[in-house]
C-alpha cells in the first residue's frame, strides 16, 4: 500500500463536514484531502486531487450528490463514490446509485461503519 487513502468530502452542512473529517483523519491509514460544500466543488476537488473516496451528500447545492457522482465517475474512474445522506428514500438511493455510487449510509451510522466503507471501497481502486 502506497500511502494514506485519499479521501475528498462534500457536504452542505458544515457541521456534517467537520464531523466526517474528524472522524476519518483519526484514522492513520487514511487522510481526507480536500472538503468541498456542493456538487460543483466536489467535481473540481476530486479531479484535482484524485481520491480513493469521494463521500457525497445526496442533497446538497449544485446538483445533489447524484450530478456529483456521475460526473466523478466519469472523470476519475479511480475514484469510488459513497453517499452519505439524512435521506434513506429508494428514490434517492436509486438515484445515487444510477450516478454510480458504490455504497450508500444514512447519517446517524456509527462512526466506525463509515470509516469500514472508505477502506472497503478505496480497496476496489487499489487492486
Amino acid at each position: 500500500m502506497s500511502g494514506p487513502l485519499r479521501v475528498v468530502i462534500s457536504d452542505d452542512d458544515a457541521m456534517i463536514r467537520d464531523a466526517l473529517r474528524e472522524v476519518l483523519d483519526e484514522q492513520p491509514d487514511i487522510e481526507v484531502v480536500a472538503v468541498g460544500r456542493d456538487a460543483d466543488e466536489a467535481i473540481t476537488l476530486a479531479e484535482h486531487h484524485r481520491p480513493a473516496v469521494a463521500v457525497l451528500d445526496v442533497r446538497m447545492p449544485g446538483g445533489g450528490g447524484a450530478r456529483a457522482a456521475e460526473e466523478i465517475v466519469a472523470r476519475c474512474p479511480g475514484t469510488a463514490v459513497l453517499a452519505f445522506s439524512a435521506y434513506s428514500d429508494r428514490a434517492s438511493m436509486t438515484a445515487m446509485e444510477t450516478a454510480g455510487a458504490v455504497e450508500y449510509l444514512t447519517k446517524g451510522v456509527p462512526n466506525r461503519e463509515i470509516v469500514a466503507a472508505v477502506r472497503r471501497l478505496a480497496g476496489r481502486g487499489r487492486g
